[in-house]
């Protein structure tokens, strides 16, 4: 296994704590008991036992900061991801605070040739009105002599700042030049393939009202394409777009489902990123900054609410090349972070009934349903407050089997494939095994993603696109010699978790993302 240097630590946030007249809000798929005592919330979810004053301030499902012990409150469930961020309506950071002129936000765009898709930017930032007279940094990435003209030309037309290296240095290097150059308080990061919406830019700046968020990014989309002109590509991005991280607004948190967020479009506080991204990664530089950030102490933030449209490949080779790209940022990650980018992510109890299920023969299988029964009995014992504690953790046991099922059957389609594909060509049953995984798989994932192509036809592109990435997976992790992407991660869950309700936070505190010990493994 080849050392891996790890870049200087970045800066811890130098307050955490929220403001007065800072407003949360429940998430709308938590649970609360009916005394309101009990609160079932978070990503990844855990029960939480709410003390009178906390019960009390979120009996209307939302509450404002007003002192230390609300602030407190709010700050812990904010880090849980139980309630959402509702900052005040005048909280947009860019704009100019009292006392000060100019704007407090710099537009940086990093790119390679692509002139047009830069100049197709620019002309949107300049008709919206919130950013017409943001300062933009262009910087081109060692474009190539026939290309760099064309780009110098579209920044002159729109009043960009054009930065250019003689050479390709890659994404990260070319948004560290603009970082550098930047003189804002903030940064928002944007790749020239996105096509931002008017009054995209205000509701994330709104975020940094609270001073521990150091990035929020926005919801990226497939940009539409017309319908005389989508192909299959265009169908199957338009719904699985490996950018797209869903409708699901939250904080972002390793080993959750929202474990981090694409670079295409970040807006970020400067003075948190110290020298910002690393620039010896060519993929996968996002996600390391995102967990080098958690690391530090930051909050960072998804705010599905605003979508970015994204111009994705069409072309089969370049799409398969662009999967298989990313996939191989995975064993860097895992050198660099470990035990954070596990494939699967499961509790041992659920990962032991699902391969006695595999079995599927009557003696495993009933012991499978024994062992999910004494799981839900031992969490109906914790949980003797809840309206029904049976029925309650009934359906969180099957509802982690469920997830742990789920998690084995992409690990055999996507990250596992050549070990399944070799696993079936010695066994006929693990090959029949094999194919129904992936069909079932595949429907599922039509029917959930409510797909606009056929249902063979989606899931013979979702085969190829796990093909692809499994494929980035296993040729970064034989290059840098680690198994660290290709191991799950089975771990006990931890002890019951209950919030500060009169403490204040520390100054610095990491933000838990455990699941508690009454619930099943996330998933």
């Amino acid at each position: 296994m080849t050392a891996t240097p790890l870049p200087p630590p970045l800066p811890e946030p130098w307050d955490t704590r929220l403001p007065i007249g800072f407003a949360v809000e429940l998430a709308a798929d938590a649970h609360r008991s009916r005394d309101g005592r009990l609160l079932l919330a978070g990503a990844p979810p855990r029960l939480l036992r709410l003390g009178p004053t906390a019960a009390r301030l979120l009996d209307g499902g939302r509450f404002t900061v007003t002192g230390r012990t609300s602030a407190a409150l709010a700050r812990r469930l904010l880090d849980i991801g139980a309630v959402h961020p509702r900052p005040p309506a005048g909280a947009a950071a860019g704009r100019p605070e009292r006392g000060t002129e100019g704007p407090r936000t710099t537009v940086v765009v990093p790119v390679r040739d692509r002139a047009d898709l830069v100049d197709r930017l620019l002309g949107r930032l300049r008709a919206d009105p919130l950013t017409a007279r943001l300062p933009v940094l262009v910087v081109d990435d060692g474009s190539h002599e026939s290309a760099a003209p064309a780009l110098a030309r579209a920044a002159d037309r729109h009043g960009a700042t054009l930065f250019r290296h003689p050479r390709n240095l890659g994404p990260a290097a070319a948004r560290n030049t603009g970082l550098r150059h930047a003189a804002t308080p903030y940064v928002a990061f944007l790749d020239s393939d996105v096509a931002p919406g008017p009054g995209w830019l205000a509701p994330l700046l709104a975020q940094f009202a609270d001073p521990a968020v150091a990035l929020v990014a926005p919801r990226i989309v497939a940009a539409p394409v017309p319908g005389d002109r989508r192909r299959v590509l265009d169908r199957y991005e338009g719904v699985r777009s490996p950018l797209d991280m869903g409708a699901r607004e939250g904080p972002v948190v390793p080993l959750s489902a929202l474990a981090y967020v694409p670079s295409a479009t970040l807006v970020v506080r400067r003075a948190a990123l110290g020298a910002g991204f690393d620039p010896r990664l060519r993929v996968a530089e996002d996600v390391d900054l995102c967990m080098r950030l958690h690391e530090a102490g930051w909050r960072l933030r998804y705010v599905p609410a605003v979508t970015m449209g994204h111009h994705h490949r069409t072309g089969l080779r370049g799409w398969l090349g662009q999967r298989a790209g990313y996939g191989t940022g995975a064993a860097e990650l895992a050198l660099r972070h470990p035990g954070q980018v596990p494939p699967m992510h499961a509790a041992p109890w659920s990962v032991a009934a699902c391969a006695l299920l595999l079995r599927g023969r009557p003696l495993p299988a009933a012991a499978a349903v024994a062992l999910a029964g004494v799981t839900a009995v031992r969490l109906a014992r914790r949980m003797p407050d809840a309206d029904t504690p049976v029925r309650a953790a009934a359906l969180l046991t099957l509802a982690g089997l469920r997830g742990t099922a789920e998690q084995l059957l992409r690990c055999a389609t996507r990250h596992h494939w050549p070990l399944a594909l070799a696993a079936g060509a010695a066994s006929r049953r693990a090959r029949r095994v094999l194919l129904a995984a992936a069909l079932a798989e595949g429907l599922l994932d039509h029917r959930r993603a409510a797909s606009g192509l056929g249902p063979l036809t989606h899931v013979a592109v979702r085969r190829l696109d796990d093909l692809a990435y499994g494929w980035g997976v296993w040729r970064g992790a034989l290059r840098r010699r680690t198994a660290g992407p290709l191991v799950p991660r089975i771990v006990r869950t931890a002890a019951p978790a209950r919030p500060p309700a009169a403490t204040p936070p520390s100054r610095t505190p990491r933000p838990a993302h455990q699941p508690s010990a009454n619930l099943p493994a996330p998933h």
